[in-house]
């Protein structure tokens, strides 16, 4: 390659959409050439959606903040649609780049995907390199004594947070002064990217979101979190409470940097923050036995768990799906994702646990909802909490470990204050009552509200036998 222009860096961005402790960003500034940057909404990826999901309109605001980011440091951020393959080559070509950095994706598509540009990378002399961002431990980092993968959270657990404390946070400084010399270099003509496509060109409607995008909107939430966290193990499990931390969508697309979450977390100190830090650790346990365990994306990890006979009713389906069980905490978890996008995760437990062993349907159809659904949906943490729920993943809870929805409703939302919010037709029912309005005997039953789905006793005994394999 002959280079009429100085040599750049092309720096891939993918879901990890801010500018601080970036470490693919801060690999390409060590380098010493002028960086262009870019993203790509990926037609693969964006054409089996609907045109009002929400994760587009999250995104399209995430990118924006972060091209004027990027821009205020003089790094354009060209910003296409297509298909990486095809569009990474040609880009790395356009601008003379020698190099090609993104940070490292564990999903099994993503992995797929990077080896496809990868290979037509090498083919015209570029290099790829890819730098781990997302987590604090990847693939291999964290193993049993005998190298292999752990199978259990609390060993996986233990090992992680030796290995952290051993030193392995490297907090670097972003190097910004060094990124502004590089930029002195970068010629006129890659300056100016072309305009943003809208979200209607990309053929989206923008959604009206709970949580906005952004990095700026990250660090709201997380410095609200912040005055919260010292009692998070204390309100963590009341969906009616301001007790979570609000920060699983910014994680996802990371506009935070999970190292910055980890010091933050160990310089608390607290209680509140260590149970946070676990559920940290559980992010990557999960995406850890993904990346060892892909075929868990199709089948149970449990080998004996994969022919049960789910009776899958489509008609109960549809009705978990709309909120319509009867049950009135599942219920109200259930509308809350289809007005918002997100779900407390006590919730996600709870309705998961119903829909697999009261309603008796395959985990897998109740995964595939949660992944369309949920504005933060992580293939790795959705596909663990779904199999932990069913009992056919790798440290799942027992199969004969059933929640009973009317003992959780009372115990998570014991004032029926969430319940209220998303199921009005039962709003003047009593603290008792509301938990189970067939029940009481001293409220009618509401005309406008279904009876229970099913009898939860029935459904726990035939449940029982369906895993008696």
């Amino acid at each position: 390659m002959t280079h009429s222009t100085p040599p750049t860096t092309l720096v891939w961005f993918r879901r990890d959409l801010r500018v601080f402790d970036h470490r693919a960003l801060q690999y390409a500034v060590q380098q010493k050439r002028p960086i262009v940057a870019v993203f790509i909404f990926d037609r693969e990826i964006l054409d089996p959606l609907p045109n009002e999901d929400r994760r587009l309109t999250f995104i399209h605001e995430t990118v924006a903040e972060l091209k004027a980011s990027l821009a205020e440091k003089s790094v354009p951020l060209y910003v296409l649609e297509g298909l990486p393959k095809n569009i990474i080559p040609e880009l790395a070509e356009k601008i003379e780049a020698v190099e090609v950095v993104s940070s490292e994706d564990y999903e099994p598509s993503a992995i797929m995907r990077d080896a496809e540009v990868a290979h037509c990378l090498e083919a015209l002399g570029i290099a790829f390199t890819q730098v781990k961002d997302q987590v604090i431990f990847a693939k291999n980092e964290v193993m049993t004594q005998k190298e292999t993968p752990f199978h259990v959270f609390t060993p996986y657990y233990r090992r992680w947070m030796a290995k952290l404390h051993a030193g392995a946070i490297d907090c670097q400084q972003d190097n910004w002064a060094q990124l502004a010399d590089n930029q002195k270099a970068l010629p006129a003509a890659l300056q100016s990217p072309p305009e943003m496509p809208t979200l209607e060109a990309l053929g989206f409607t923008p959604q009206t979101l709970l949580l906005s995008g952004g990095e700026t909107s990250a660090q709201v939430l997380l410095t609200d979190f912040l005055t919260r966290i010292d009692r998070y193990h204390l309100a963590r499990d009341f969906p009616s409470k301001k007790g979570v931390s609000y920060l699983s969508v910014h994680l996802r697309f990371g506009t935070l940097s999970i190292r910055h979450l980890v010091t933050l977390a160990l310089e608390a100190d607290s209680e509140g923050a260590q149970i946070w830090l676990k559920e940290l650790v559980w992010r990557e346990f999960y995406q850890q036995f993904l990346t060892h365990y892909p075929n868990v994306v199709r089948e149970s990890f449990k080998e004996e768990y994969r022919d049960l006979k789910w009776e899958n009713n489509e008609a109960w389906f549809e009705r978990w799906k709309m909120g319509q069980t009867g049950y009135p905490l599942i219920d109200a978890a259930m509308r809350q994702l289809l007005h918002s996008g997100y779900m407390h995760n006590r919730l996600r437990m709870i309705v998961a646990s119903f829909l697999v062993k009261d309603l008796l349907i395959d985990w897998r159809w109740g995964e595939a909802w949660f992944a369309k659904m949920l504005l933060d949906f992580d293939l790795a943490a959705n596909n663990g909490g779904w199999q932990w729920a069913a009992s056919t993943g790798c440290d799942a809870q027992p199969y004969f470990r059933i929640f009973n929805p009317i003992t959780q409703s009372e115990k998570f939302d014991p004032s029926g204050d969430f319940i209220r919010r998303y199921v009005p037709e039962i709003a003047h029912l009593d603290n008792k009552s509301i938990h189970a309005p067939w029940l009481s005997k001293t409220h009618k039953k509401p005309l406008n509200y279904p009876d229970p789905i099913v009898d939860h006793k029935a459904q726990r005994l035939k449940v029982l036998e369906l895993f008696k394999v």
